[in-house]
C-alpha cells in the first residue's frame, strides 16, 4: 500500500492563519471534486474560520472519559475506515487525553498515512523539539506539547503561513485570534512585538533548512552539478598547514558579511599522501572552525582540485577560500599548483586566495614521495626513450676515450635514473634499450649483434640484470609508500570517524551522511532484513524483504542488488553504496563505519526500549519510596498513639487530670496526622489511576482561605490574609481547594524563619483567580522547581519526620484536575512564592 502525503502547515505564533489556510485548501480540493473530510479542526470559536468548515465533511470525533470529565479526540477508525483522500487534521503536536490509543496526535497521523491517507495538518514553531529550549528563553513559556523535528522533516509538503508581528497584534487587539478579556495580558505577555520577531525569524529559518534539503535532495537526483546561489555558503580548504587559523579567521569573516551564511571547512586527504599535513593542526583548526560556528568536513580524493570542488559544488557553495601557495619558485613553474588549478575549473563559485605569512617563508623541506605519480610515470618513460638514445649521442664522440666499463657504468647511472623516476617499467625498457645500444655501437665487433669477448657478454648481462633490480626495488618501494599513505588516509578517516563518536554524534542519519561524505558517493542506505521475510535464491533483489533504516544523499537503495557496493554487517544489516564502485582497500573503513552504525542502531533501540519501560520502572520506583516512606510515617503516628490510649487504659498508674488531657491530646494529634497521611496517599491514587471525583461549584475564596488558616491550628497565626472585597468567586471543588491551601501554607509556614509572616493574597488576572502564598525562607534554585512537585520528594529537608513528600505533589495534581496550575517562582528579595491559578466563576 503506497504512504499518504503529508502536508504541513507551519506558522510562529497562534493566530496567524494556519488552520484558516487549511481550510482554504480543503475548499478548492473540494471544488476541483476531492475528497476531503475533517478529522478535527480546533476553530477557537472564531467565526471567519467556523464559516470555512461549512459544507465539508466533518468526522464524528471519539469521546474519552478521563478524571471526571469528558474529552474529544481524533477518531483514527473513524478516519481509516471512511478512506477519504485528504482528512484535516489540526494541532499536530496535540497531546492526547489519558486513554487515547497513541499519546501524541502526530502518531495518529503516522497511522492514517500508513493507510494510504493523504492528510494536511497544522503546528506552530514553538511546539518543534529543536526549538523549545529557544522558545522558552524567548517567551518564558515553556512549551509542554512538542513534535519531534523528523516528523514535519518528513512532510511531503511545508508551507509557512507568515504575518508580520504588527499585523498579528492588530488582529489581536481587534478580538480576531483570542476574547478581549485575553487580549490586554496577551499583548503584554506572549504576544509582544520582539517575542514574535523571534518566532518569526525561528520559524524563516527552519523553513530555510527544510528548503536547503529538498534543494539538495533534487540536485543529487537530476545530477545537477553546477552552483545555485540561493544562499551564502563559504568552504574553506584546510592543508593541514599552519596557515590554516589565519585561513580560516579569514573565512569567517567573509561569512559574516551575509546574514545566515554557512562556513564549511574541509580537508582533503589523498591517497598518495598530502606533504605538510599535520594532525596537530588540523585537531586544533577543527576546534577552531567549530567555535567559530561552522562545520568540518574531510574528503578522500587523489586530486585536491577536483576533490575541492567536487564537494564545494556537493553543498552549493558560493565562495571557496584557500591559503596562498607555500611552493618554492621552482615548484611553481613545474606545475600550477592546486590554487591556480582551482582558480581556472570553479566556475560560478568565487575563489578567495587568502596571502599569509607561510607563504613568504615557503614550504618546508619534506621526504621525497616514492609513490608515482601519473606525471612522474611519463617522466619515466620520457627518459627511457629519449635519454637513453641522447646518452648514445653524446657517448659517440667518445668512443675511443672510454673504455666498455666505463660506458656500462654511465648507462647503468641513466637506468637507475629512469628508475627512481619512473618506476620498473621504464627502467626494464631503458636497461633493454640500452643493453642493445652498448652491444651495436660500443661492443665490438661494432655494427653487428654478435659479442666477440666472453668478458664483455657478462658484463653487459650483470649491465641489465642490475637494472632490473634496482627498477623491482624502487618499485616495491613504491607501492610500500604508497600503501603506507593509504594506510595513513584510512587512519584519519578512523580518527574523524572517533571523534565523531565521542562528541556524540553517533545517529544513523549522521554516521550515514558522513560516509557518503567521505567516499564522494550519490547515497548510503542502511537496509535491514525484515524478520517476516522468508531467505530466498533472489533475495538480495528483492525490495519486500528489505527495510530502509535509514539514508543519505539521493534516492536510497531499497535492496542491496540495487547498490554498486554492498556490506553486510552483522544481525541481517545491509551497507548499501550507490554512486561508484569502492576498492577492496577501502573495506576497512567501510567495516568501522558498520559497526558503528549497528552500534549507534542498536542504541537508539535500547532507547526506545527503556521509553517503553520507563512507566512501569517510574512505578517500580514510587512503590519503592512508598514503602520507604510511609514505614516510618505510618508507625510513627500509631505508635504515639497507642502508647497513649494503653496508658490511658493502665489501672497501674492514676492521672491526673492535666495528664490525661495531655494523653488525649497527644493521641488526637497522631490520629489527625495518621489520617491526613492515609488521605493523602488514597488521594495521589485516585489522581494517578484517573479516578478522583471532583465537584466543581461557585466557591467563595476568602471563605476557604479563612478555613485553611484555622485547619493549622497554632501555626495559622504566621499567616496574613489579603483578598481584595470585589474578588470574584472561582470555579472549585471547596475540600479539594482547602487541602490545596493547607497543603502549601503549611509548607510556607515551616520553611520561614521564625517571626517572618506566611502572606496569602489573591487578584484576579483576566478570566482566572491568582492565589500567592508567599514565603521568605531559603527559597528553591529555579532548575529545582519541577522536583519538588514529584512524589516523595522533600527539597533540601534530611528530617524524615516531616512527611513523605507528597504536600505539593497532591496540590499540583488537585488544581490541575480542577483545571488549575500550581507553579512556584522567587519571591524578590529572597523566599518563594507558589502561585495557585483557577477558572474565575462566570458572573
Amino acid at each position: 500500500m503506497t504512504r499518504g502525503r503529508l502536508r504541513v502547515y507551519l506558522g510562529a505564533a497562534p493566530g496567524v492563519g494556519k488552520t484558516y489556510a487549511m481550510l482554504c485548501e480543503a475548499r478548492r480540493g473540494r471544488a476541483r471534486g476531492r475528497d476531503v473530510v475533517v478529522g478535527l479542526v480546533e476553530t477557537h470559536d472564531r467565526p471567519r474560520t467556523e464559516e470555512l468548515l461549512e459544507g465539508l465533511e466533518v468526522l464524528p470525533r471519539r469521546t474519552i472519559a478521563y478524571r471526571a470529565g469528558t474529552f474529544t479526540e481524533l477518531d483514527v477508525d473513524a478516519v481509516i475506515a471512511r478512506r477519504p483522500k485528504i482528512v484535516l487534521i489540526d494541532e499536530l503536536a496535540h497531546t492526547n487525553v489519558p486513554g487515547s490509543r497513541n499519546a501524541k496526535r502526530w502518531e495518529d497521523v503516522e497511522e492514517i498515512l500508513e493507510a494510504g491517507i493523504d492528510v494536511i495538518s497544522t503546528v506552530n514553531i514553538q511546539h518543534l523539539e529543536s526549538v523549545n529550549d529557544v522558545v522558552r528563553e524567548i517567551t518564558g513559556v515553556p512549551q509542554r506539547e512538542t513534535v519531534p523535528d523528523e516528523v514535519v522533516r518528513r512532510a511531503d509538503q511545508v508551507e509557512l503561513v507568515d504575518m508580520s508581528p504588527e499585523a498579528l497584534r492588530r488582529r489581536m487587539a481587534h478580538g480576531n485570534i483570542y476574547v478581549p478579556e485575553k487580549v490586554d495580558a496577551a499583548l503584554a505577555n506572549y504576544f509582544r512585538e520582539g517575542n514574535l520577531t523571534a518566532l518569526r525569524e525561528l520559524a524563516l529559518m527552519w523553513v530555510a533548512g527544510k528548503v536547503d534539503e529538498q534543494l539538495d535532495r533534487y540536485r543529487a537526483e537530476h545530477g545537477i552539478l553546477s552552483t545555485w546561489e540561493t544562499r551564502e555558503r563559504v568552504v574553506v580548504a584546510l592543508s593541514g598547514g599552519p596557515e590554516g587559523d589565519t585561513v580560516i579567521r579569514r573565512a569567517a569573516r567573509i561569512a559574516a558579511r551575509t546574514t545566515g551564511a554557512d562556513l564549511l571547512a574541509v580537508h582533503v586527504t589523498r591517497s598518495d599522501g598530502l606533504a605538510g599535513t599535520d594532525p596537530v593542526h588540523l585537531a586544533r583548526q577543527r576546534t577552531l572552525v567549530e567555535d567559530l560556528g561552522g562545520s568540518y568536513h574531510q574528503v578522500v580524493g587523489d586530486y585536491v582540485p577536483k576533490a575541492l570542488l567536487g564537494f564545494a559544488r556537493s553543498v552549493n557553495a558560493t565562495q571557496l577560500v584557500l591559503g596562498a601557495s607555500r611552493r618554492g619558485r621552482a615548484a611553481r613553474l613545474l606545475t600550477r599548483g592546486v590554487g591556480v588549478t582551482v582558480a581556472a575549473l570553479s566556475g560560478s563559485i568565487d575563489v578567495h586566495m587568502i596571502p599569509h605569512d607561510e607563504a613568504r617563508a615557503g614550504r618546508r623541506p619534506q621526504p621525497s614521495r616514492a609513490a608515482l605519480t601519473r606525471g612522474r610515470r611519463i617522466a619515466g618513460w620520457a627518459l627511457a626513450l629519449l635519454g637513453v638514445p641522447a646518452l648514445t649521442g653524446v657517448l659517440l664522440p667518445l668512443r675511443g676515450a672510454l673504455t666498455l666499463p666505463s660506458q656500462i657504468l654511465l648507462f647503468l647511472a641513466a637506468v637507475v635514473t629512469v628508475a627512481l623516476v619512473g618506476g620498473m617499467w621504464p627502467a626494464l625498457t631503458a636497461a633493454v634499450g640500452g643493453f642493445l645500444l652498448l652491444n651495436w655501437f660500443f661492443t665490438p665487433p661494432l655494427h653487428t649483434w654478435s659479442i666477440a669477448s666472453p668478458q664483455n657478454l657478462l658484463a653487459l648481462v650483470v649491465f641489465v640484470v642490475v637494472g632490473g633490480a634496482v627498477s623491482a626495488i624502487v618499485d616495491l618501494a613504491a607501492r610500500r609508500t604508497r600503501e603506507a599513505a593509504r594506510a595513513g588516509a584510512d587512519a584519519e578517516i578512523l580518527s574523524t570517524l572517533a571523534g565523531h563518536v565521542l562528541r556524540g554524534e553517533g545517529a544513523v542519519p549522521s554516521l550515514l551522511a558522513r560516509l557518503r561524505e567521505i567516499f564522494g558517493l550519490t547515497s548510503v542506505t542502511l537496509l535491514e532484513r525484515r524478520t517476516e521475510a522468508v531467505p530466498g535464491v533472489g533475495d538480495a533483489g528483492d525490495p519486500q524483504a528489505w527495510r530502509i533504516l535509514g539514508a543519505a544523499g539521493g534516492p536510497p537503495c531499497t535492496c542491496p542488488a540495487a547498490a554498486d557496493t554492498g556490506m553486510p554487517i552483522a544481525g541481517g544489516l545491509v551497507l548499501a553504496l550507490r554512486g561508484r564502485l569502492l576498492d577492496a582497500s577501502d573495506r576497512r573503513v567501510l567495516e568501522a563505519f558498520g559497526a558503528e552504525l549497528a552500534v549507534a542502531l542498536r542504541q537508539r533501540r535500547l532507547e526506545e526500549q527503556a521509553e517503553k519501560v520507563r512507566p512501569l520502572a517510574e512505578a517500580d520506583r514510587m512503590r519503592t519510596a512508598l514503602l520507604a516512606a510511609v514505614s516510618h510515617d505510618l508507625r510513627t503516628p500509631l505508635a504515639s498513639a497507642k502508647a497513649a490510649v494503653e496508658s490511658l487504659r493502665s489501672t497501674d498508674v492514676r492521672w491526673s487530670r492535666a495528664d490525661r488531657d495531655e494523653l488525649l491530646a497527644t493521641a488526637d494529634e497522631s490520629l489527625v496526622r495518621l489520617t491526613r497521611l492515609v488521605a493523602n496517599l488514597l488521594d495521589m491514587s485516585r489522581l494517578q489511576a484517573g479516578v478522583l471525583g471532583v465537584a466543581l461549584e461557585h466557591v467563595a475564596l476568602e471563605e476557604v482561605a479563612h478555613r485553611a488558616v484555622a485547619d493549622l491550628g497554632e501555626a495559622g497565626a504566621r499567616v496574613v490574609l489579603d483578598m481584595p472585597p470585589d474578588l470574584p468567586d472561582v470555579e472549585a471543588d471547596p475540600v479539594l481547594l482547602e487541602r490545596i491551601l493547607v497543603n502549601v501554607t503549611s509548607n510556607a509556614v515551616r520553611y520561614s524563619p521564625p517571626g517572618a509572616p506566611v502572606l496569602v493574597g489573591a487578584s484576579r488576572y483576566g478570566d482566572r483567580v491568582e492565589v500567592r502564598i508567599v514565603d521568605r525562607g531559603p527559597g528553591i534554585p529555579p532548575e529545582a522547581h519541577d522536583r519538588v512537585f514529584l512524589p516523595f520528594q522533600r527539597y533540601g529537608d534530611r528530617d524524615a519526620h516531616t512527611g513523605v513528600g507528597l504536600g505539593l505533589a497532591l496540590s499540583r495534581g488537585l488544581a490541575e484536575a480542577m483545571g488549575g496550575t500550581l507553579v512556584p517562582e522567587e519571591t524578590p528579595g529572597g523566599g518563594l512564592t507558589m502561585i495557585l491559578s483557577l477558572p474565575a466563576a462566570p458572573a
